[in-house]
């Protein structure tokens, strides 16, 4: 029999004798798990071997003495007019075969394949038989085994079961989920990391085109004029073999008014060729990109790039966490706790033991380890652990390497460039890295480390750069950057981050570097400001208060600026910059207070650009609410100070509840504004959403409404807004999606990632997508997953909730590793076919024999009788011939057949309820008809 995970629920005209028969079935099954297991079907160390006579690999043979017989009297009616069940009492059977089943090691997913069965017998279940592929498959490779376990190994007919090759793992096989989970000791195994997956199982995608699209277009008018602005931007690639083109751009317009011209502008944003390197875990990248920013700023480059990829790793590999390390007397447990929290539990083996794959869990925490020995001994230790961005994993290595043209849009030439960095972690106290970047008239050199120690986190690194500006003395100066993290559980504060930097007067960067050699070219002060240690005023007003930012320019002699403080010309050389962000918990019910901070200034300029904000949040039953203040001082001495306040409850019970929110708004330059919004979702997949928003402020802008709603489809996004105030209204509409052609056809779904999939199930039309909301396959047994993650297992699964009747699915998930950047193909078998409910009886009027196996005219089972003669069939043709088998009391083989013709079934059109048809199991010639149909 055909294993099947898909269910669909019968519909309202099933009669109450199938409703018995299913409750039956379920009461037989339930007593057969306490008699023999569970429905998967548990596989002990003992080989499984296929030759007659040999012993049960569950103990489940009849001749074993552990064979129970179900009691058939605890069926309605005492048990008559039943069939033997014995098949049942064991749970669901496995029958021998070969079955491509999903592979867990140690619950760990390692991949899928075809996995042979052979029975011992016909009264046992089949097990699973281990060969060298799955072996190979799993990493395990046995040391000592016996010639004659070799040569069964070797020999395709032979059945060797796991527990003849390592002593104490065993193999469970769930039938329902085509899963075959296999437990090995971890003194058996190589250290393999959580999550791991082997790049050979990685998917590669097919050939195919894609087309990620955002239009909005805006239109407002104030004052009685009116524009109209439209923006497209467009994501674009295309995918050959391990390659992938991929190009960013937009294209915006706006109308024509009285003061401009209508205007239209295309821009190309990026354009690059990508593929993979998983020898070097890398990422190779010809076109534009971006540095990495780890160890020098983040810059844009055209050219080649070869970097580090950290998602090739496991994510239990991710980040920044230390190895444990320590040593078990005997079979030990060992547990690993951060704050009182459970994150870790594993078995060793006795001897030394090594915990490297342990995963990232915030800035850090100090991990409490214990073991306990089998004897009940119990020792702990403490290993300590924060984190910055710096710290690798010991033995983790990542490198970047540019070459190409500077990237930046300020500036005119565009200087060749290179960068090379590199970071290594030496263990868990040391991760060091290095690099070198250079450019036309400029070179600069950093290294640095970052330890891990138990009073916190910090990284140190050191810059020497050089740079020569035409006319300039050689610039030269150095800048030093300290980041620290630490989190104190006693207290629960959260130290995220603090970093401080302090340059000299002659250091630049690459980017400011070039900048620098720009206006040197122009014949423009390459450093030139505008004084700020005094304000101009005129008629005691200052005058950026009554000048345009052009006449500014005009009366500093610089060029013109948009930005009313900052001149247009000349690089700012930073001289300090300092950030912290603190987290405070008060407790279980005081909620939590915040604090931002930062502050800059620079050698040619004077005064600071300091921002600080502070902030509490809580709940008070179902009303959340936050405060915050933030002042703002630009180097010109000019502060700003903001306070928020805001309140959020929702309005009822329900998973559909609107929520109220209620913000309240003070800011120095424009007042107040008070905001009151009400929003929610409808629809089974949250599907649509709305909002409606009421405004008043206590200046110029007075009262305003506007509303909002969304849509969110299989093929698509969209949205739409209208908005009215004082003397100005607003309307907007939007969508955006994606378009994905595949080998295939053309499919249409929500806006994409960077990794999608896409899912054929052909007849499985209206089938959601559990894995993403709203999504659903089309007509053509298409769906887009719009977003996976790369190198890493991703389980994609379908809901057969919205299937037809006459389909079903051979599978409900799949589960898939891809490359980054790859479409791949998800393909989920599945059968079409009518679903019938016969009521069955023979010539005498007796029902057929409750527990009978149906067959169809290819030797199929298709199921088994229920009680009172009533079967639930799928999958059959318009017409056709089914065959009954059971065994009498005395165990004679006996067997009936019948004939049925269905009525016509409209092309394209699916079944809408379940068709019921009356038979007599006897002659073989008689034609069953149909009595009641659903159309």
């Amino acid at each position: 029999m055909k294993p099947r995970r898909a269910t669909h629920r019968l519909g309202r005209h099933w009669p109450v004798a199938c409703h018995r028969a299913l409750l039956c079935a379920g009461i037989a099954a339930a007593l057969a798990g306490w008699a023999g297991g569970a429905s998967a079907s548990p596989v002990s160390g003992a080989s499984a071997s296929a030759s007659p006579g040999a012993a049960a690999p569950n103990g489940a043979d009849a001749s074993a003495g552990s064979y129970v017989d179900f009691d058939r009297s605890l069926l309605s009616g005492a048990g008559q007019n039943t069939t033997d069940l014995s098949r049942f009492e064991h749970g669901n059977p496995v029958l021998a075969g070969s079955y491509n089943t999903d592979i867990y090691l140690n619950s760990t997913w390692v991949g899928r394949r075809d996995v042979r069965f052979a029975a011992a017998s016909a009264k046992v279940n089949a097990t699973a038989c281990v060969d060298r592929a799955l072996l190979d498959q799993m990493g395990l490779h046995p040391a000592k085994l016996s010639d004659g376990i070799i040569a069964r190994l070797d020999d395709p007919t032979a059945c060797v079961g796991i527990g003849d090759l390592i002593q104490g793992a065993t193999m469970v096989f769930d039938m329902s989920q085509l899963r075959l989970d296999i437990s090995v000791p971890q003194a058996y195994l190589g250290q393999m990391p959580r999550g791991y997956v082997s790049p050979e199982y990685w998917d590669a995608g097919v050939p195919a085109a894609l087309l990620n699209y955002n239009f909005n277009s805006y239109h407002s008018t104030t004052q009685g004029q009116s524009q109209t602005t439209t923006y497209l931007g467009l994501n674009s690639g295309l995918n050959v073999g391990p390659w992938h083109l991929r190009e960013d751009a937009t294209v915006d317009w706006q109308s024509a008014t009285a003061n401009s011209p209508a205007r239209r502008k295309w821009q190309n944003i990026d354009t690059y060729l990508q593929r993979d390197l998983p020898s070097l875990r890398a990422l190779l990248t010809i076109g534009d990109s971006y540095t990495d920013g780890a160890v020098f700023d983040s810059y844009g480059i055209r050219g080649v790039q070869l970097a580090t990829d950290d998602r090739m790793l496991p994510q239990s590999l991710q980040g920044y966490a230390p190895i444990v390390r320590g040593v078990a007397q005997t079979n030990a447990r060992v547990t690993v706790r951060q704050n009182g929290i459970l994150i870790y539990q594993t078995t060793v083996a006795p001897g030394p033991f090594t915990i490297n794959d342990l995963y990232p869990t915030g800035y850090g925490g100090n991990l409490d380890v214990t073991v306990t020995e089998a004897d009940g001994r119990v020792s702990t230790f403490t290993v300590p652990y924060a984190s910055v961005a710096q710290l690798l994993r010991p033995g983790i290595t990542r490198f970047d390497v540019a070459v190409g043209e500077l990237r930046d849009a300020t500036i005119t030439d565009k200087p060749a460039v290179a960068q090379a960095t590199l970071q290594h972690g030496f263990s868990n106290l040391l991760t060091g890295y290095a690099g070198l970047v250079g450019s036309q008239g400029y070179v600069a050199a950093l290294v640095g480390a970052a330890i891990d120690t138990r009073f916190g986190a910090l990284a140190l690194d050191v810059t020497q750069a050089n740079t020569h500006i035409p006319g300039y003395a050689t610039q030269s100066g150095q800048s030093m950057r300290v980041t620290y993290s630490k989190i104190i559980p006693s207290t629960q504060t959260t130290l995220s981050v603090a970093a401080y930097r302090y340059s000299t007067g002659g250091f630049l960067s690459v980017t400011q570097a070039a900048e620098a050699r720009g206006y040197a070219r122009q014949g423009i002060n390459a450093f030139a400001i505008v004084p700020a240690s005094t304000v101009p005023m005129i008629d005691g007003v200052p005058e950026q208060s009554v000048l345009t930012p052009a006449q500014l320019a005009a009366l500093t002699g610089s060029a013109f600026t948009t930005n009313p403080i900052l001149s247009g010309t000349g690089v700012q050389r930073q001289r300090n910059n300092f950030t912290l962000s603190l987290n405070q918990s008060l407790g279980q019910s005081g909620g939590s207070i915040y604090a931002n901070v930062s502050a800059s200034d620079y050698w040619n300029q004077h005064g600071n650009d300091t921002q600080f904000q502070v902030g509490y949040n809580n709940h008070f039953r179902q009303v959340s609410y936050s405060i915050s203040a933030t002042r703002s001082v630009d180097p010109l001495g000019h502060y700003d100070n903001q306070y928020f306040v805001n309140f959020s409850l929702p309005l009822g019970d329900s998973p559909h509840a609107p929520t109220f929110t209620l913000n309240l708004a003070h800011d120095q330059a424009s007042g107040s504004q008070d905001q009151a919004m009400v929003s929610g979702s409808l629809g089974s997949d949250n599907q649509f959403n709305y909002g409606a928003t009421a405004t008043h402020g206590n200046t110029g802008s007075g009262n305003a409404a506007s509303v909002n709603a969304g849509y969110r489809s299989p093929y698509g996004v969209f949205n739409a807004s209208y908005g009215d105030g004082s003397g100005y209204s607003q309307a907007s509409l939007g969508m955006s999606g994606a378009i994905v052609a595949h080998p295939g056809g053309i499919t249409f779904g929500q806006p994409i990632g960077d990794t999608v999939g896409i899912v054929y199930a052909p007849g499985a039309a209206g089938a959601r997508l559990n894995s993403s909301a709203g999504a659903r396959i089309d007509h053509f047994g298409y769906a887009i997953v719009p977003f996976l993650t790369a190198y890493n297992l991703n389980t994609v699964q379908i809901d057969p909730k919205g299937l037809p009747l006459d389909v079903q699915l051979d599978a409900t998930s799949v589960q898939v590793a891809p490359y980054a950047g790859a479409v791949v193909m998800l393909k989920f078998k599945t059968e079409s076919g009518r679903t019938i409910i016969v009521d069955a009886h023979m010539p005498n009027g007796n029902a057929l024999p409750f527990g009978a196996e149906v067959f169809n005219e290819k030797g199929t089972s298709l199921g088994v009788v229920g009680q009172a003669g009533q079967i639930l069939v799928r999958g059959v043709e318009q017409s056709g011939r089914l065959s009954v088998r059971w065994q009498d009391d005395s165990g004679n083989a006996q067997s009936c057949s019948f004939a049925y013709q269905l009525a016509p079934q409209a092309k394209n059109r699916h079944a809408k309820s379940h068709e019921e048809i009356k038979v007599m199991c006897v002659n073989p010639d008689a034609v069953a008809q149909v009595t009641r149909s659903g159309t």
